[in-house]
């Protein structure tokens, strides 16, 4: 297995793509911290991880409080006496175009997904430091690399900050052995993008702007972020993977 004896925490973990990510990192030997708000989700994907074999647990996670993340980081020290990998899935899109977007909402929106990531990545890096190195990676998206015209501008926004936040702490925290990198997926097939998508015209639209004509699945971005943070990505750092069937391509 590709990460026996290593502790990975995964935010936003209790469902869709998250959870995914999760079950790929446990699957491989990793010891895993489902971190989320939604408690009764986040404790049963915990259950099906450890009825598989492997040893997870559900932390309660407030992405942006700094508080709630030294807590993580303790608990995660306290279960298995290190801390190895990072990823940063948790983020949230209110879908209102420029126009129409509050304050309070484009507020919301970088608190999560922005000042979300930048938080675990301040307080991970200490972590990481002490033991050696580890690996972090950012869960951006293709509309933080291109201005993609079915998304909002406030969700381009935010995802064009995660991929710089990724760069930066990629050049400047690779000489204590910590690689930085994100994965940059196109629309992804999980439960809520299913109700999305159940319009026959924004289906349309986003299966038109693939060329490899379908939309992600949960596994493919998953099985980026393992081969990014496994001894098989080891020379891979400040890059933004697109998981995306060619989409930024065109």
């Amino acid at each position: 297995m590709k990460l026996q004896n290593k502790t990975a925490l995964v935010t936003g973990a209790a469902r869709g793509i998250g959870a995914g990510i999760a079950k790929t990192l446990c699957r491989e030997g990793a010891s895993v911290l489902v971190c989320d708000l939604l408690e009764s989700e986040g404790k049963a994907t915990v259950k099906e991880l450890i009825e598989s074999g492997g040893q997870a647990w559900y932390v309660r996670l407030d992405v942006t409080s700094e508080e709630s993340w030294k807590e993580a980081y303790a608990f995660a020290l306290e279960k298995t006496g290190r801390f190895d990998i990072l990823v940063n899935n948790a983020g949230i899109t209110i879908r209102h175009d420029i126009e129409e977007m509050s304050a309070e909402e484009l507020d919301k929106m970088l608190a999560v997904n922005v000042k979300g990531p930048f938080l675990g990545i301040k307080h991970a890096l200490p972590v990481l430091k002490k033991g050696g190195g580890g690996s972090i990676v950012n869960i951006a998206s293709i509309c933080g690399l291109v201005g993609h015209l079915y998304t909002c501008e406030a969700y381009t926004t935010t995802k064009g900050a995660v991929v710089q936040l990724t760069r930066s702490v990629a050049t400047r925290h690779a000489k204590y052995n910590v690689r930085c990198n994100a994965v940059a997926p196109s629309t992804v097939i999980t439960g809520l993008t299913e109700k999305f998508l159940e319009d026959p015209k924004r289906r349309a639209e986003r299966l038109g702007e693939i060329p490899l004509g379908r939309l992600a699945t949960v596994e493919d971005v998953a099985e980026a972020v393992l081969y990014l943070v496994s001894p098989q990505g080891s020379f891979i750092n400040g890059v933004i993977l697109p998981v995306d069937g060619g989409l930024t391509a065109w």
